[in-house]
């Protein structure tokens, strides 16, 4: 069922969530839930926030997806900002993680022994690999993964702009389910999403368009839509062709014909788009690289197999980032 399908009773007092990660995408669920009525916080990583009380509140903007010849009121509104020592964090039933995917083990390490045993854990990012670390740290605790296709802008610090409409999918991982509730409630407030019960298909498919776009516009400082060109389609041809063979290896099926398509079809739709890895290297901030191309790689070694033009990628972010990142 697609989110907002249906029109449900929101029960915001008996629904907990916090969402680590205050980012673009952070910021956009956190508005997304916020505007639901659902009972949500950030939880801050920044240190000049570390003494925050239970009751300190943040001003956050969001400018909603618009035609580019309209003008849209952007929305202001407030959320509770959480700090990661509080004994506030007990009450959390669902701690959502939208941080890098480098970044998600040592973000949610120190927590877990302040969240509940019962309180259940969905990570919202790029690329794959977090997943299989943090599942025999859980304690019990149940995890589902999620991936969202929604095109999200960081203006500042505490404005973000909706740049594009996407897919929201979710799925259960491992430990118990996530309740009822809570998934029905994340369904209505996140538009166009869906509970999907095989969701490592899911992330593999949009690992493809990351592994295919992010590197290759990120190494020739391009926009999405530079990609659609014929000099790019046999690098991109061979990410693919690996990505699938060893996701056979690994026990997914995926259609090589229908990736592709995808693949050109976000090159078309997201043409003056710069991706996440093109800004990353841009502004000087470490890339999900190993999270994306280097997981394809970690996969392939695992079954003795080649990804030659996935491993080239990996080597050649990695030398640019070492050129461009400040030492």
């Amino acid at each position: 069922m697609l989110g907002q399908d249906v029109p449900l009773a929101i029960e915001s007092q008996a629904t907990n969530i916090a969402i680590l990660g205050a980012g673009a995408v952070g910021q956009l669920i956190c508005h997304q839930l916020s505007s639901a009525g659902l009972a949500v916080g950030l939880i801050a990583r920044d240190s000049s926030v570390s003494n925050l009380e239970a009751t300190d509140w943040q001003d956050l903007v969001f400018s909603p997806l618009s035609p580019s010849d309209a003008v849209t009121d952007s929305v202001s509104y407030r959320v509770p900002l959480l700090s990661a020592d509080k004994a506030h964090l007990q009450q959390v039933q669902l701690l959502i993680v939208c941080v890098k995917a480098y970044q998600v083990i040592d973000a949610i390490g120190p927590l877990l022994n302040k969240l509940s045993p019962q309180c259940h854990i969905l990570l919202l990012h790029n690329g794959m690999g977090p997943h299989l670390a943090l599942a025999p740290m859980l304690n019990g605790r149940g995890l589902s993964l999620g991936t969202t296709s929604q095109g999200i802008l960081r203006q500042s610090c505490w404005q973000v702009k909706q740049t594009g409409q996407g897919l929201t999918q979710l799925g259960h991982f491992t430990g118990p389910a996530l309740p009822q509730t809570l998934r029905d409630n994340l369904l209505y407030a996140i538009p166009n999403s869906e509970w999907v019960e095989a969701i490592i298909p899911c992330l593999w498919q949009k690992l493809a368009v990351n592994a295919a776009i992010n590197p290759l516009t990120a190494l020739h400082q391009c926009p999405n839509g530079a990609l659609a060109q014929a000099e790019f389609s046999d690098t991109i041809a061979s990410i693919l062709d690996e990505l699938v063979d060893v996701a056979a290896h690994d026990g997914i099926e995926l259609d090589r014909h229908f990736l592709e398509e995808r693949v050109y079809r976000v090159i078309e739709l997201t043409a003056a788009n710069f991706s996440s890895m093109h800004q990353d290297v841009a502004n000087y901030r470490l890339t999900e690289i190993d999270q994306i191309n280097g997981y394809i790689c970690d996969r392939a070694n695992a079954h003795s197999l080649s990804a030659a033009t996935n491993a080239k990628m990996v080597s050649a972010i990695k030398q640019l980032s070492a050129i461009t990142l400040p030492r």
